[in-house]
């Protein structure tokens, strides 16, 4: 079972002063990578790199995620999203683009999400999507 791995997980991992016994969702995530189930899109690498200052800092960690290749995406994913977006829309929830590429990706491939942000809880109320509880 591949787990599409959000955003915030990945920043909650990646900080400098994290303790691990204060997340559940970093060890699973450690599970996840050992066990070769993580996916990753694109434009959450993208996300994950964005507003890193320090050049060293930002090539050490654009090295580290190479070893998770882009989860590829096609137009039915795209395409997906935006229905994901309007339907959540129209019922009162916003989210980012990336969350419901995240979300098409996962329903398109029966894979689970692994997230801290709560709006893929709201999402889940009226798109076909699986969270991974921690």
């Amino acid at each position: 079972m591949k787990v599409i791995v959000d955003t915030s997980v990945w920043s909650l991992a990646l900080r400098r002063n994290y303790k691990i016994d204060e997340s559940p969702y970093v060890a699973v995530l450690q599970e996840l990578i050992s066990d070769g189930q993580v996916a990753l899109l694109g434009a959450v690498r993208q996300e994950i790199l964005s507003g890193i200052r320090d050049a060293n800092q930002y090539n050490r960690l654009k090295n580290y995620l190479r070893a998770f290749p882009n989860l590829e995406l096609d137009m039915e994913d795209y395409e997906l999203a935006s229905e994901f977006y309007n339907t959540c829309r129209s019922n009162g929830v916003q989210g980012a683009n990336t969350d419901f590429l995240n979300c098409a990706a996962a329903a398109r491939r029966n894979y689970k999400i692994i997230t801290t942000d709560n709006d893929f809880d709201n999402f889940s109320q009226y798109i076909p999507i699986t969270l991974l509880q921690c």
